[in-house]
């Protein structure tokens, strides 16, 4: 479910990117190993409070015990209304423009194949949770092994034979450290999912054990995979041609498969879009069975379907939400930029609380038991939680008014925190 939810379309997308922020191609595949190591530190955070605190509802109970029920409420409202379905229906979007190459729709095709997959997910996650698990699974090994096959592909031709005019290999903009800074905000960009492990920490059969090896075993299996593309991108293409890539899966399949190259590319991405969002689902819902249970006035999100072992109404009410948002980035220019650009900032806001959280837990709850301890305490927590806030403060700065827009609905989350407090009192 991890490597499902985190292998997507970035690595089809952000290379170039980092290409562009990288001076030497020693420093371009510094920068994904050093993204798969800020990865892995954040792992060893979340396996201790996942191990620690097993619970559905995941970051929000982290959050409700390190600061307190209203932050975790806020962070609630935040993941329902702005990052996780967000990020639901920016991959929506990435899925309907293959998806409308292989089946033309008209004119709004791309919205249409996205609102169509995320109903069918949605649909399949409230048949059952085994159901829309052996989903995933085929989903899965079908992408990692697609990147896999096109990574042995790439090495195996001759070195930079792509015939891309290249770009002059010059400093980064911003000097080396500022083209660093911005290379890492899109490499983990590439890697962004991994959290939602977390979601699962209350349906493990041993979550005192397993957390920790999910959320490792994981890592360590994103990271390789990521470095085995990129190598051979950077095999194929050169760092000067692979700054100048506009679609490199495109042009990696084009040398690849030659005339079929535009029809397998968009079965590949189709295939890894429909993982992440079948993934994103899934544990996307279980937040608003969280609120659910603990808010008196939204308990009917809290039901749990024991024929489907699932959360069968809170998975209705994250579709209507995301749907609502594909709509909207229907009707506006560049669905995709703008669910980014609305989700970014909240979402590194709140993982930069999460991580200071291993900290709060520490020093609030020192007799609970911990099963797995992160180690260098507390170095490590301390480097993760920096890294959050750079990168919280390089999204704002790249969305724009997208992040005050996003900013807004956060805090149109308030009213819960009354809400919350007023039935209490009741």
């Amino acid at each position: 479910m991890l490597v499902g939810v985190v292998i997507g379309i970035g690595i089809f997308g952000f290379p170039p990117l980092v290409a562009q922020h990288s001076s030497t191609p020693e420093i371009y595949m510094g920068l994904w190993l050093l993204g798969g190591i800020v990865m892995f530190i954040g792992a060893l955070c979340y396996a201790e409070l996942g191990s620690a605190y097993p619970d559905t509802g995941g970051e929000y109970a982290f959050l409700s015990r390190a600061w307190g029920v209203n932050v975790g409420l806020l962070f609630a409202w935040a993941r329902g209304t702005v990052i996780q379905t967000g990020a639901i229906a920016a991959v929506a979007f990435i899925y309907g423009d293959y998806a409308q190459v292989l089946v033309p729709l008209g004119k709004y095709g791309p919205a249409l194949h996205g609102g169509l997959a995320i109903i069918a997910l949605t649909a399949l996650n409230m048949a059952g949770t085994h159901e829309s698990k052996r989903v995933q699974l085929v989903l899965t090994c079908a992408t990692v092994l697609a990147l896999v096959v096109v990574s042995v592909a790439g090495a195996a031709l001759p070195e930079a034979a792509a015939a891309i005019p290249g770009q002059p290999l010059s400093a980064p903009v911003g000097g080396l450290a500022g083209g660093l800074g911005m290379g890492m905000v899109f490499v983990l960009l590439t890697y962004g999912g991994w959290n939602e492990a977390a979601y699962l920490s209350g349906e493990l059969r041993n979550p005192e054990r397993d957390m920790s090896r999910v959320l490792l075993i994981g890592a360590l299996v994103l990271t390789a995979v990521y470095l085995v593309v990129n190598f051979a991108y950077l095999h194929v293409f050169g760092l000067a041609g692979l700054r100048a890539s506009q679609a490199v899966g495109a042009d990696m399949m084009a040398l690849v498969a030659g005339e079929w190259a535009v029809a397998l590319l968009s079965l590949l991405i189709c295939c890894t879009a429909l993982s992440t969002i079948n993934g994103s689902i899934f544990t996307g819902a279980r937040i608003y069975y969280s609120l659910g249970r603990d808010i008196p006035a939204l308990r009917g999100l809290g039901a749990w379907s024991e024929r489907g072992a699932t959360p069968a109404r809170a998975l209705l009410a994250q579709g209507v939400i995301t749907l609502v948002l594909v709509l909207f980035g229907a009707l506006s220019n560049g669905g995709i930029q703008a669910m980014v650009a609305y989700t970014a900032p909240v979402f590194w806001l709140f993982m930069f609380l999460t991580a200071c959280s291993v900290i709060g837990l520490r020093l609030r709850d020192p007799q609970r038991r911990r099963p797995f301890k992160v180690p260098l305490y507390p170095i490590t927590p301390l480097l993760f939680a920096l890294s959050c806030l750079a990168l919280f403060v390089a999204s704002v700065r790249y969305a724009g008014i997208g992040a005050l827009l996003g900013l807004l609905v956060l805090a149109g989350g308030i009213p819960l925190l009354w809400l919350q407090k007023h039935t209490q009192k009741a």
